[in-house]
């Protein structure tokens, strides 16, 4: 009896695929959510500039305050990225002009007029970095359900720091390391199995967006330079915006075809997958079609739950 092909565990049809209305509105509440999160900081960030901007009795005294001169500069505008390469009077020309132009002007509301002019620059911050939230917010969610499937099966892990870059051995109480994580290892069988996000992989000369490696961490460095420790490889689409489906998936599209090519011409061929948050009808069946026909081995739509740990623990087999 033939083996069952591991995508038909969780999908039956290129329906199964498609994302829900309310799976769609669900998400769009996620990144909501995310954003909020991330935007805490800078709230934050301005409550405290108020407090200590609130000590200068003119706009003019706010340059005798050296604990919120950084602040400054960002509500003249300046953002982080660009105050490395200014010259302290440079900083102070653009604080003048901070003042002189919006703050003074303000007359005695001035402190709520910098405190606003602070947020306008962090908010251009937080967009910035909500670019690729739904792709964090996808890795996030495949390292969790990866996470639970290990745990499950008692496997013991270790997972890299994306901060310390220090590989720490996981607990069954391990809570929030999908925010830190950056790898994930663990042996299963006897095999070292090693699960990297977003690495460039030398032969096919691009980012990949999840490669899992027959390799343990003390080996990964040397281990993305050969081609036949690569096991599996697949991308991961995570914005949610019906809008966009089509344009994720031919990107997505185009990825697994290039890696397919490159380990062909070396003769080999490790699983290709995808996972998609936003799958409609038409790219579905598309998505259906190439596992059918064998040019990927697994797919699953993000927003569900069933698929994602499905497929994660297909990944955590291999």
């Amino acid at each position: 009896m033939a083996k069952k092909a591991p995508y038909r565990k969780h999908l039956s049809a290129s329906s199964s695929l498609v994302t829900t209305y309310e799976e769609t509105r669900a998400g769009f509440v996620a990144l909501a959510l995310e954003k909020n999160r991330r935007a805490t900081p800078f709230i934050e960030q301005a409550r405290s500039l108020k407090a200590a901007a609130s000590q200068a009795k003119s706009p003019a005294d706010l340059l005798n305050i050296d604990s919120i001169q950084p602040a400054l500069l960002t509500a003249a505008g300046v953002s982080d990225k660009a105050m490395k390469y200014l010259l302290p009077q440079d900083k102070i020309e653009a604080i003048q002009g901070l003042i002189s132009k919006y703050l003074e002007p303000a007359g005695p509301v001035f402190v709520e007029e910098l405190v606003f002019r602070f947020l306008l620059t962090r908010g251009d911050t937080l967009g910035g970095s909500m670019r690729n939230v739904g792709g964090v917010l996808a890795e996030r969610k495949l390292t969790r359900a990866t996470l639970a499937n290990l745990s499950l099966a008692k496997t013991p892990y270790q997972w890299l720091h994306g901060d310390s870059k220090e590989w720490i051995t996981g607990k069954d109480e391990d809570a929030d390391i999908e925010l830190y994580i950056s790898a994930l290892s663990w042996r299963r069988k006897g095999k070292s199995r090693t699960m990297v996000y977003n690495r460039k992989v030398p032969f096919v000369n691009k980012n990949v967006d999840l490669c899992l490696l027959n390799c343990d961490p003390a080996e990964l460095s040397t281990a993305f330079n050969n081609p036949s420790l690569y096991i599996a490889l697949g991308e991961l689409k995570g914005g949610i915006d019906p809008a966009g489906a089509d344009e994720h998936w031919k990107t997505a599209r185009t990825s697994l075809t290039r890696i397919n090519k490159a380990f062909s011409r070396k003769r080999l061929s490790p699983h290709a997958f995808f996972v998609g948050a936003a799958i409609e009808k038409d790219m579905a069946e598309e998505i259906w079609h190439q596992l059918e026909d064998g040019i990927i081995s697994n797919a699953a739509n993000l927003t569900d739950p069933d698929q994602v740990s499905s497929l994660c623990g297909w990944l955590c087999d291999l």
